[in-house]
């Protein structure tokens, strides 16, 4: 009996959220919150970009680091190697896509940024294969 409840909830969230988005986008106010909340959280990823160039920088991290600044979305493409990505996992457990060295934006904090780029900055100046 609980299957037969519960199959409808999983299989139809579609309505649910659409209604909540016609809910926000059809209120002037929620509307006009909405869109300063998702300001605020566009602005914090490119404060997050450019904390993370600055400790890469004033770490002396060997390369050019603009690209991450220049870079949008959640996401950001670092360059690095999928072995530097394994040394970072090794030695700092930062986990990036180790394939293609993206790491997420979105997920750092002020706090993390110092840690990922030591992370960084060891795995290209003192990697340990």
């Amino acid at each position: 009996q609980l299957r037969a409840i519960a199959r409808p909830l999983y299989s139809s969230p579609l309505l649910h959220g659409a209604r909540i988005v016609v809910h926000i986008l059809g209120n002037k106010e929620l509307r006009q919150r909405w869109k300063q909340e998702l300001k605020a959280m566009a602005d914090r990823i490119v404060r997050m970009r450019t904390l993370l160039v600055a400790e890469l920088e004033a770490l002396g991290t060997p390369g050019d680091w603009s690209h991450i600044t220049r870079q949008i979305g959640m996401f950001s493409f670092t360059g690095l190697t999928e072995a530097q990505c394994e040394d970072m996992i090794a030695r700092h457990h930062i986990y990036a896509f180790p394939k293609d060295g993206r790491i997420s934006i979105a997920g750092l904090s002020s706090t993390t940024c110092p840690r990922l780029a030591r992370a960084m900055h060891d795995a290209l100046t003192d990697p340990r294969a």
